[in-house]
C-alpha cells in the first residue's frame, strides 16, 4: 500500500504543478530534492512571483525510521518505527479576490521492532481561504468535494465537512481559518471500508482538487484591486500564519520528526500584516467575510 500510494502522489504532483503553471502563464515551479538523515526524503516544488501565484508549494515526501519519543507519547506506543508519505500544497494568489487554498493527502504506517505493521491509516483533505467572499465560489468548491465523497459513502461529505470546520478553527481568535472543505484522519480498516477502499476514496479526493480550485482562481485572478484590498488580504494572511504555527498538526509533526524546515514552512505567505486590534468597517465586504468565519455555513 505504501508503494502504491507514494506512486500515486508522485503522479499527482506532476499533474497539479503542470496545470498550475498553465494557469499562471509566467512562473514555473522550482524543484528541490531533499534527503532526511534519519530516513527518506522528498521532492519540493515551489512557485513564486508569478502572474497569478505570489507564492505556492506542491510538495511530496516519504519519511521513515524510529518514531520520535514525542510522537510515541502522542500515539501511546513504545519503541515503534514508522513510515509516512503524503502530498501537501498551499497556494497564495497575488490577487486579493482569489482565495488561498490548502490540500494534503497522506498515508501512515507504524511497525513493531520485528517490522510488522501494527497500525496504518490515511488522512487528508482540502480547504479554501478567501479574503473576499464569493458565495458561488464557496458552493462550487464544496460541491466538488461532495461529489467526490458521494462516490464512496453518502455520509462522508457531511462528516468530513464538519471535521474540517472544527479542525481549521483558530481557537484563540474564535473564528475559522477559511470556509472549509474536507478534513479526515485515522481512516483505518473497519466493517465498511478496508484499506483498498480508503485508498480509492483518498485518491478520488486528490483527483478532484483541480476541478474544485482552478475554475475559481481563473475567474478571480484578473479582477482589478486597490491597495486597501491588498492590506486586507495581508491582515487575513496573518491569521493563516497563526493557525499553521499554533494549531496545525502537519506542521508540528514535520518539526518533531526533523523534516526539512524549508518544505514545512513553504505554506507561509510572503507578505503579511499584523495590525493592532484591527476591525473591518461595519457593513463592508470585509466584515461580511468575518461574519461567515464566526459561524460555519452549509454551502451545498
Amino acid at each position: 500500500m505504501k508503494d502504491k500510494f507514494y506512486s500515486y502522489i508522485q503522479n499527482l504532483q506532476d499533474t497539479i504543478t503542470k496545470k498550475l503553471e498553465e494557469v499562471d502563464g509566467i512562473a514555473t515551479f522550482q524543484e528541490d530534492i531533499w534527503k532526511r538523515p534519519e530516513g527518506g526524503g522528498g521532492r519540493t516544488r515551489v512557485i513564486e512571483n508569478g502572474a497569478v501565484f505570489e507564492k505556492g508549494g506542491v510538495n511530496i515526501s516519504a519519511v521513515h525510521g524510529e518514531l520520535p519519543k514525542s510522537m510515541q507519547n502522542y500515539f501511546g506506543v513504545a519503541d515503534a518505527d514508522f513510515f509516512a508519505c503524503g502530498l501537501s500544497l498551499v497556494l497564495h494568489p497575488k490577487n486579493p479576490f482569489a482565495p488561498t487554498v490548502h490540500a494534503n493527502w497522506r498515508y501512515f504506517e507504524m511497525y513493531d521492532k520485528d517490522g510488522t505493521i501494527v497500525d496504518q491509516w490515511f488522512g487528508g483533505g482540502q480547504d479554501l481561504t478567501p479574503y473576499y467572499l464569493f458565495e458561488e465560489d464557496a458552493s462550487h468548491f464544496h460541491r466538488v468535494c461532495q461529489e467526490a465523497c458521494n462516490k464512496h459513502h453518502h455520509d462522508f461529505y457531511k462528516t468530513y465537512k464538519e471535521k474540517c470546520d472544527s479542525y481549521f478553527w483558530n481557537a484563540h481568535r474564535n473564528e475559522a481559518r477559511g470556509i472549509g472543505g474536507l478534513f479526515f484522519d485515522y481512516c483505518k480498516t473497519n466493517s465498511e471500508m478496508d484499506m483498498e477502499a480508503w485508498f480509492n476514496f483518498v485518491t478520488d479526493i486528490g483527483d478532484s482538487f483541480l476541478r474544485g480550485y482552478v475554475p475559481i482562481v481563473t475567474k478571480r485572478k484578473d479582477i482589478p484591486y486597490q491597495q486597501e484590498h491588498r492590506d486586507w488580504q495581508e491582515i487575513r494572511r496573518g491569521r493563516y500564519v497563526e493557525f499553521n504555527l499554533v494549531h496545525d498538526k502537519g506542521t508540528l509533526f514535520g518539526l518533531k520528526t526533523n523534516g526539512r524546515i524549508e518544505s514545512i514552512l513553504m505554506s507561509l505567505p510572503p507578505h503579511v500584516q499584523w495590525r493592532y486590534d484591527h476591525h473591518p468597517e461595519k457593513g463592508s465586504e470585509e466584515e461580511k467575510l468575518i461574519q461567515v468565519l464566526k459561524h460555519p455555513v452549509a454551502w451545498v
